[in-house]
């Protein structure tokens, strides 16, 4: 019988500052799993945040790319995003045009768009990801 990969846990000393006790991700042989970024300072996440959900998304994926780093991969890895906007129906449109410049066009990953109540440090948007690299997500970059 094989056994599974082992688990992964990243939690990265140059990451973004954690909001909460999390991960950045954890990965699974070829699979990551990426902690939803907030639009916070990477390096302080007590600073004001950005204004405006464009601002707020730029900065959520910049938080993102620093992760994805920390474990040897970018944005070409990325296999599914959830998107969790506190004001969907203000924010839907602005979120997705930046969004979107992030990724090749026809390179889109899958999504899931969700609106919910209420985001740590207030923000209006948050990002998870889902990852797949085929030759494995190494322990450490």
């Amino acid at each position: 019988m094989t056994l599974p990969p082992p688990m992964l846990f990243h939690t990265l000393d140059n990451g973004p500052d954690r909001v909460a006790p999390f991960s950045h991700a954890v990965s699974i042989g070829p699979w990551g799993f990426i902690t939803g970024q907030m639009p916070t300072d990477p390096r302080d996440n007590s600073l004001p945040l950005p204004e405006g959900v464009a601002a707020q998304t730029r900065a959520v994926m910049e938080n993102l790319k620093i992760v994805l780093a920390g474990i040897g991969c970018d944005l070409s890895h990325v296999a599914m995003a959830r998107v969790f906007l506190t004001d969907f129906a203000r924010d839907y449109a602005a979120m997705n045009a930046t969004y979107a410049a992030y990724f090749p066009p026809g390179r889109l990953p899958a999504r899931t768009c969700v609106g919910v109540t209420g985001l740590a440090k207030g923000a209006l948007v948050e990002i998870d990801l889902l990852i797949y690299r085929p030759e494995g997500i190494p322990p450490t970059a």
